[in-house]
């Protein structure tokens, strides 16, 4: 058979480069001992062991007396309970009894003052009084109402806006409806029978106009604060 002149030292190189587990065949490992079995409860979390200061702590004095104390015998008082009972009940005062409702003919009793019956929210100091969170809002409403108020002004003023008064949106509010009763009273005075295209014609452009009225008096009556533009 053929041998290779380079065997053994090719032999040497593979033994340099290689470690110890790394060879053919299973790996030699230790067998378990059969001793070393697994037992029941041995992976459970085990608590650690007890300290000697846990140990030597004293328990706590108890309060119930113990069942070898035996209490003190011949210790008599001289207090006459029977006077001072009397004394308490003339000198003491009266107990008020609890206010109570009665709901059923049964007799079934119920405290009146968790009823609801009873006016004791009304009878509080701050009882009406506006909450302050609320003042402050409504102050801070008006402020702010203000000053758009203010810049709406400069703004028109700027873009050449009048601002019409009270006195004018009023007569003009008035003529508006003075108009209307006008409009409104042609519109009643029509004939029942419209059978020509004039009347048709008149009784649509009344209807319009009573409409453009309605439509005009309703957005003055809405807006307090109305602007128009200069000629």
């Amino acid at each position: 058979r053929y041998v290779s002149t380079f065997r053994p030292s090719i032999k040497r190189e593979i033994e340099k480069s290689k470690a110890q587990w790394k060879t053919m065949g299973p790996a030699k490992v230790e067998v378990p001992s059969p001793k070393n079995f697994l037992q029941k409860h041995s992976k459970e979390p085990k608590l650690p062991e007890r300290k000697k200061e846990q140990e030597s702590r004293k328990m706590p004095a108890l309060t119930v007396p113990r069942r070898t104390d035996h209490p003190l015998m011949g210790i008599q008082s001289k207090k006459n309970f029977i006077n001072a009972n009397a004394v308490a009940a003339i000198m003491g005062l009266a107990k008020k009894p609890q206010p109570i409702y009665v709901d059923r003919r049964q007799g079934d009793k119920h405290l009146l003052e968790t009823s609801g019956l009873v006016p004791k929210y009304i009878k509080k100091k701050d009882y009406g009084v506006v909450p302050k969170y609320v003042t402050q809002r409504n102050e801070e409403i008006k402020r702010a109402q203000k000053e758009h108020e203010a810049y709406a002004l400069e703004s028109l003023k700027k873009r050449a806006m009048k601002r019409l008064s009270d006195e004018e949106r009023n007569s003009l509010l008035q003529g508006l409806k003075k108009n209307w009763e006008e409009v409104h009273h042609e519109f009643q005075c029509l004939s029942v029978d419209i059978d020509t295209i004039p009347k048709k014609m008149h009784k649509e452009k009344l209807e319009s106009q009573m409409k453009q009225l309605e439509h005009d008096i309703d957005v003055i009556e809405k807006h307090k604060v109305i602007y128009i533009a200069n000629e």
